[in-house]
Formats: C-alpha cells, sequence, structure tokens
C-alpha cells in the first residue's frame, strides 16, 4: 500500500512539474518499488548445496515446497556427479575401492568415515501346525478331547446296557424308506401327538345320562353300522370314526330310543365325507334303513351332530394306533385280520370302547391276537417301544378281548362274524379264542 501511494505522489508530482527535471528520479524510484513488490511476492532467492541459485518461482513457499525444491537441486547435483564419474573412470575404481574392506592395511589419518553397519534382519519363526515340535501337543489335546467324549455319564451307561441286553432296535420302517406316503421321517412324532390327544377324542361315560338307550342298543347299532359300512365297501378308518361321533353326541346330547339309528346314520354321512374320496349318497342310506328316515331327516341329524360336536372331527381313533402296530408286529396276514376283528368287537361292547384309550384297545388287539394264534413271544420288546405298553399294562383288556372273541356267535349280532368267515379275512372269524386269556379270565373271576 505503501508503494501504490509513493507511485501515485511521484506521477502526480510529474503531472504538476516539469517532466525533464525528474525523470531520472522518477526511474529510481519506479524500480525500487518494483523490488518492494517482487518481495511482496516472495520472489526469494534460493540456492542449491553448491551455492547457485535457483530459478526464480512465482508461488509462496511453503516448507514442502522448499524440501521439493531441495530434492530437485539435490537430484540435479547426484546427476551431474555420474557425468564426472563416467567422464573420469579412475575417479569410480578409486570409490570402489575404498568401498571394499582392506583389513590389512593400515588405516589411514584421514580415513573416510564407515557406513554404519545395517541392522540385521529379525528371524521370523513361523509356527506351523504340521512342525514336529507342536505334533505332540495337538497329539495330547486330541487325546484329552477324545477322552472327555468317550466319558459316559450313568444315564447313557445305564441305556447302552439295557440297550444290549434288550437287543438291537428293529427299524420297522426301512421297506418304507423310499414311500413318501409313509412320512417315515417324522412317523414317530405323529404317534406322540396320537398319544397326546386321544384322551381329548374320547367319550365319558354317558350311559346313566341316557333314560331310554342302555349298552345293548348301542353294541346292536355298532353291529349294524359293521354291516352298512362293509355293504358300500368303506375304508377302515370311516367305521371307527363313526363310532366315535355316535359316542361323542350321546355323550353330550339326550336321545330317544326311535332316534339312535338316525343318529348312527348322520355319523356314518359325516365320516363318510371326511375319510372316503366318494362317500354314500343319502338316498342310499335311506335305503340301507328301509325306508325308516327321509333325506331331510338324515341331513337335519348331521347338521345336529355337527353342531353338538362344533365340527371337531380330527381325533385319534383306535385305527390309526392299529395300523401303526400291527407293522411293529411283523406277522402275516391272519394275525393283521385277527387284530382288526378284536378292535371292532372291542368297538361294539361299551364297556371297552369308553372305559380303555384307543392305544391300548389296539395295544391290547395286537396281543390278544398273537395269543390267540400262538405266536412266541406274545410280546417283544420292538413292540413295547412302539406302543409303549408292557405286557402287564395289556393283560385286563386283552382278557376282555378274547371273552368277546368266544362269545361272537351267541346272541343276534352276527355282522362282525359274518364280515370275517371268509377267506377274504382268512377265516379270521372261524378260530378258536386264545384259551390262555380265557383261562387266566376264568381264574381271575372265580377268585373274585
Amino acid at each position: 500500500m505503501a508503494s501504490r501511494q509513493v507511485i501515485q505522489q511521484q506521477n502526480r508530482g510529474v503531472e504538476e512539474g516539469v517532466p525533464g527535471a525528474n525523470k531520472q528520479k522518477n526511474m529510481a524510484a519506479e524500480r525500487k518499488n518494483r523490488r518492494a513488490l517482487g518481495d511482496i511476492g516472495n520472489m526469494v532467492t534460493i540456492c542449491d548445496v553448491n551455492g547457485k541459485p535457483l530459478p526464480q518461482v512465482s508461488r509462496p513457499v511453503t516448507r514442502s515446497f522448499c524440501a521439493q525444491l531441495l530434492a530437485n537441486a539435490q537430484a540435479a547435483a547426484a546427476a551431474e556427479n555420474n557425468k564426472c564419474l563416467a567422464v573420469n573412470p579412475s575417479v569410480v575404481d578409486g570409490a570402489q575401492a575404498q568401498a571394499q574392506p582392506q583389513p590389512a592395511k593400515k588405516p589411514q589419518k584421514r580415513a573416510a568415515a564407515k557406513p554404519k553397519p545395517r541392522p540385521k534382519p529379525e528371524e521370523i519363526i513361523v509356527i506351523s501346525p504340521d512342525s514336529k515340535e507342536d505334533q505332540p501337543k495337538s497329539k495330547a489335546k486330541a487325546g484329552e478331547m477324545s477322552l472327555k467324549k468317550r466319558s459316559l455319564t450313568l444315564t447313557s451307561t445305564l441305556s447302552a446296557r439295557s440297550k444290549a441286553a434288550c437287543g438291537p432296535k428293529v427299524d420297522i420302517d426301512a421297506a418304507d424308506a423310499n414311500n413318501h406316503l409313509a412320512v417315515v421321517e417324522y412317523i414317530d412324532e405323529i404317534y406322540q401327538f396320537y398319544k397326546s390327544a386321544e384322551h381329548e377324542g374320547m367319550a365319558g361315560d354317558y350311559m346313566d345320562s341316557q333314560p331310554e338307550i342302555n349298552a345293548k342298543m348301542r353294541a346292536i347299532l355298532v353291529d349294524w353300522l359293521v354291516q352298512v359300512h362293509n355293504k358300500f365297501d368303506l375304508s377302515p378308518e370311516t367305521l371307527y370314526l363313526t363310532i366315535n361321533l355316535v359316542d361323542r353326541y350321546l355323550a353330550s346330547k339326550k336321545t330317544q330310543r326311535k332316534e339312535l339309528q338316525l343318529v348312527g346314520l348322520g355319523a356314518m354321512l359325516i365320516a363318510s365325507k371326511y375319510e372316503e374320496i366318494w362317500a354314500p349318497e343319502v338316498n342310499e342310506l335311506v335305503i340301507m334303513s328301509d325306508r325308516t328316515y327321509s333325506c331331510a331327516d338324515i341331513l337335519v341329524m348331521e347338521k345336529k351332530i355337527l353342531g353338538q360336536l362344533e365340527w371337531s372331527l380330527t381325533v385319534p381313533t383306535p385305527y390309526v394306533f392299529l395300523a401303526r402296530f400291527i407293522k411293529a408286529s411283523m406277522t402275516d396276514a391272519k394275525v393283521e385280520n385277527m387284530v382288526y376283528l378284536l378292535g371292532e368287537l372291542a368297538m361294539m361292547n361299551y364297556s371297552t370302547a369308553i372305559r380303555y384309550s384307543p392305544s391300548l384297545i389296539a395295544a391290547s388287539a395286537v396281543y390278544a391276537a398273537r395269543c390267540t394264534l400262538s405266536i412266541a413271544p406274545a410280546w417283544n420288546e420292538t413292540l413295547r417301544q412302539h406302543t409303549g405298553f408292557l405286557e402287564e399294562q395289556l393283560m385286563e383288556c386283552a382278557k376282555m378281548l378274547a371273552t368277546f372273541h368266544s362269545m361272537l356267535l351267541d346272541g343276534n349280532m352276527r355282522g362282525i362274524y359274518r364280515k370275517y368267515e371268509g377267506s377274504d379275512r382268512e377265516f379270521a372269524a372261524l378260530l378258536p379264542p386264545a384259551n390262555s386269556l380265557l383261562f387266566i379270565s376264568f381264574c381271575h373271576s372265580s377268585s373274585n
């Protein structure tokens, strides 16, 4: 700012005064002002290592920029030295001679400063898992882990001993490994759920609450439903679900004697719609009842049953357990038909259908069938594992089934007998009952 004021004042003096007299003074002032402006622009003269001035720059000199300039100057000096060495090879030889160590010669007075020795590189020790030193340690650790894994608890030891004593577990689902309909992957979980939910679908003891119905009437109804079921060639699931719906409805609703057969027809219609692909028509059920009831009567009863049971139709019946336990028995068709015969006898009699759970009825039917056909042993470990019952737990129900089998031809109820007397059922109804169970039952009754 000061230089600008001086220039302005001098220009004013030139304009006001005589130009010839003050011309030299004005030139000298301009030179001084330009130097001042040059100093303001940081036009600093920088010299290299040898003292030679470096070219001027037009940017402010910072520390980093000054360091860059010095590095450039040193690089230029090194280049000049290399040129000189290339021109004079003797200088190069002398430099190499000085660089080589000469232990034999005496040190000169003015010996060049020896370069500082470079630090030796640190030795890096690589520890590999395959090294010989670490192999014993790794083996020792592996041995400790294996010992920990091999250490058995008391429970695992006892279970292993019990399995060894009982023999190897038989895989009853091995033949169905490639059958997707058999659901082998979670069949055990399915039957665990059935066992936990079977009591929810059972009917209580309702006969005392029915003033016009007794156990014999119920047995006649079930025997007739077996004949209707066989006439339509329906699936076994339909028959067992029909009997379950009848018992559950009678347990919750008082029914007149004249409507008992109508309850059976409505229950069979519901079970057929639930289980069958082609359910019987209502007109066909009317014909089977000898036109005692009309189509409207059957449809009204169907609505009553569904409303009373709140549409709860998915319940585990004895048939689902019979199918599984027969598979665990691993026997022929004779045992299978005998099991179904005893199962239907158990459902026809009120004392067993209401008193025992579906799984216990199925297991007892398998046990009684094996006793009837003299299969030894009557109860093995495979059956115990899949049914969850011991032989002692089945004895009471099995004795009752054997008694019903012995009374199969007594009275007017011949529906089950006619169903199982043919060759298609392996003449199961013609076989004599299990004498061993009848003898135990007779001894027990005589002692009481």
